[in-house]
C-alpha cells in the first residue's frame, strides 16, 4: 500500500442490496494519489456494483465515502464526474447512434455562432484529444456503431482519461484490446500526475505488470487488500473463491486423435476485410484463430454466421455447399452454425428479458404450440443446457441485464448449445469473465467437441488458444498466414506469425 498519508478515495463499510440479493456487504477500501490498485474477484463478487457506487450510478444502502478528504456521495454519474471520478465501463457507455465527436461531449455539446451545436468544433477538439492519447486512426465523424469493438474500447478509455480525474476507474479495459502497451503507457502517465487508478481485470499477468496492490472481493465482501509482490497467483485464487486452485485449472494435454470428418470447409472464401481464406474444421475439433485486431477475423466469423455475404469462394457445411444471407439460415442449415459474438451487451443479450427467455430465443418455434410457448417445454429445454455451463437455476427468472458479465456469458453459451448446431463460432468467448467462469466455459467447449461438435474460436488471449485448440490458424492482412499444429504451437511463434514474420 502507498505509505503516503494522503488518500484520494476511501470507502467505509459500504453495503448494497437488491431485494434479498446482497451485492456488497461492509466493503472498505482506500486508494492513494498515484496508486494503481487492482480490484479482483469472481463474476458476481460485487465488483460491478462497487464500480457503480463510486461512479454515482448506484446509491449505497449504508456506509460512507470520501474523495480527497471530503464527503463523497454522488447521486448520478455526472455528479461523480464533476467531482473528479471518471469511469471507463466494461459494458461500454457510448451512444452507438451518435458520432465519435458527439460522444465525447455528452451530455452537452460545443456551441458555435448563434448558440447552436457545432459539429466542426467538436470534431476538431475530439481529434486533438485522441491525438493527445496516441489515437490517430479513428474518424471522429463516424458513428460509434460503425467502429470495431477495439476502437470503441479505446474511445471509452480516452473519454474517461481526458478529463484528468482524481480517481480513474478502468473496468476490464483490455478485454477487446490487442495492444495493452498503449493503455499501460497512458495509465502510467496519469499516475505520474497524481491520478489514483482502480483497475479491474481478470488477467493476473497484466495486473502484476501494472498494479502494486489489490483488493479482493468474494460474495460481496472485501476479503483483503494485499501487496501483489507478497502473494502468489494460487493465494489470490484462494482468496477469490475460498479454496485452493486445483490441477484441473491448468491447460490439459490432449491426445492426438485423428479427425475423420470435415464438418466445415472454406475454399478461397473472400469478403469484406478478408480474402482467399481456406481452412478445414473437423468433427470433434477445436480450431483456434489468432490475429491482431483488424486482420479480417471479425468479418470472417460474421460471414460464416450469415451476418455478412461473401464476395467469392465456397462454404461447405457437413459435405454440402451452402450460402447464407442471414443468421437464421446459418442456424437452420443441416448441421447448423451458431455464433457467440464478443460484445454481449450490444450483440448478445436482450437486457430487459429474463435469462430463461434469452436462452430460448432461437428455439421459440420449437417450444410453441398454436402460437403459445409451453412453459413446461421451455423449462425442460433449459434444464438440458444450463447445467453444462453451471448456470444456477435461480438466475433464470432474473432480468439478464441484472446479472454479472460472467453469468450473462454462460447464458449465451447455453443458448448456442440449445440450438442444436453442430458448429460453434466463438469470438472471444471469455472476454471479461473470471478464472472460474473461464474454466466452466472451457469445459463446455471441450465437452461439445468430445461429442462430435466443431468449434472455431478466436481469442485475444493466446494462452486461451493454447489451452483449447487442437491447432491454430493465424490470420494476417485478411488472409491465412499459417495453420499451426498443436505440437508446434507456442506463444512466441504465434506472435511472430501474427505480426507478419515467419516463425
Amino acid at each position: 500500500m502507498n505509505t503516503s498519508e494522503q488518500i484520494t478515495v476511501e470507502m467505509r463499510s459500504v453495503s448494497k442490496s437488491y431485494g434479498a440479493t446482497v451485492a456488497l456487504e461492509d466493503v472498505s477500501l482506500r486508494i492513494c494519489p498515484g496508486e494503481i490498485q487492482a480490484l479482483l474477484g469472481e463474476n458476481g463478487a460485487g465488483k460491478s456494483t462497487l464500480v457503480k457506487v463510486l461512479s454515482g450510478v448506484v446509491k449505497p444502502d449504508t456506509g460512507s465515502m470520501s474523495l480527497d478528504g471530503q464527503p463523497f456521495a454522488p447521486a448520478r454519474l455526472l455528479d461523480a464526474r464533476n467531482a473528479g471520478v471518471s469511469t471507463a465501463f466494461q459494458e461500454l457507455s457510448l451512444a452507438p447512434n451518435l458520432s465519435v465527436a458527439q460522444n465525447f461531449f455528452l451530455p452537452r455539446s460545443l456551441k458555435g455562432r448563434g448558440g447552436l451545436s457545432s459539429i466542426e468544433r467538436m470534431a476538431s477538439a475530439t481529434t486533438q484529444i485522441l491525438a493527445d492519447h496516441n489515437v490517430h486512426d479513428i474518424d471522429v465523424t463516424a458513428s460509434v456503431e460503425s467502429l470495431s469493438l477495439a476502437s470503441r474500447q479505446r474511445l471509452e478509455i480516452v473519454r474517461a482519461m481526458h478529463r484528468q480525474p482524481r480517481l480513474l476507474i478502468l473496468d476490464e479495459p483490455t478485454g477487446a484490446l490487442a495492444d495493452v502497451d498503449w493503455l499501460f503507457g497512458l495509465v502510467r502517465r496519469a499516475t505520474s500526475q497524481g491520478t489514483a487508478v482502480l483497475y479491474i481485470s481478470h488477467r493476473l499477468a497484466e495486473i502484476r505488470e501494472l498494479a502494486t496492490t489489490a483488493t479482493v472481493l468474494r460474495s460481496g465482501r472485501s476479503i483483503s487488500t494485499v501487496a501483489l509482490a507478497d502473494v502468489s497467483d494460487a493465494e489470490i485464487f484462494e482468496m477469490m473463491v475460498g479454496r485452493l486452485a486445483n490441477d484441473h485449472l491448468r491447460p490439459r494435454q490432449r491426445a492426438d486423435e485423428a479427425v475423420r470428418v470435415d464438418a466445415l470447409v472454406l475454399n478461397d472464401l473472400a469478403g469484406k476485410g478478408f480474402d482467399s481464406v481456406s481452412l478445414k474444421l473437423g468433427a470433434g475439433e477445436v480450431v483456434g484463430v489468432a490475429a491482431l485486431e483488424g486482420q479480417g477475423q471479425r468479418e470472417l466469423f460474421r460471414t460464416l454466421a450469415g451476418q455478412m455475404v461473401p464476395s467469392s469462394g465456397q462454404i461447405v457445411l457437413q459435405g454440402r455447399s451452402v450460402r447464407f444471407s442471414n443468421p437464421a439460415q446459418a442456424l437452420a442449415t443441416q448441421g447448423g452454425i451458431a455464433f457467440v459474438a464478443e460484445d454481449r451487451k450490444s450483440e448478445g443479450i436482450f437486457p430487459n428479458l429474463s435469462t430463461a427467455a434469452n436462452i430460448t430465443q432461437p428455439v421459440l418455434r420449437r417450444l410453441s404450440r398454436w402460437g403459445a410457448i409451453s412453459a413446461r417445454r421451455e423449462a425442460a429445454s433449459i434444464r438440458t443446457v444450463a447445467p453444462q455451463v453451471e448456470l444456477e437455476p435461480r438466475y433464470l427468472r432474473f432480468r439478464i441485464g441484472n446479472l454479472s458479465g460472467g453469468n450473462q456469458q454462460k447464458a449465451l453459451i447455453a443458448r448456442a448449445l440449445l440450438t442444436g448446431a453442430r458448429t460453434l463460432l466463438l469470438f472471444d468467448p471469455t472476454r471479461g469473465v473470471d478464472v472460474g467462469t473461464k474454466e466452466i466455459i472451457y469445459q463446455a467447449i471441450e465437452d461439445f467437441a468430445s461429442n462430435g461438435g466443431s468449434v472455431l474460436v478466436y481469442s485475444t488471449e493466446l494462452a486461451e488458444l493454447m489451452r483449447l485448440a487442437h491447432r491454430c490458424v493465424v490470420m494476417y492482412g485478411g488472409a491465412v498466414a499459417a495453420d499451426v499444429q498443436r505440437e508446434d504451437m507456442d506463444e512466441r511463434r504465434l506472435v511472430a506469425l501474427m505480426t507478419g514474420n515467419a516463425a
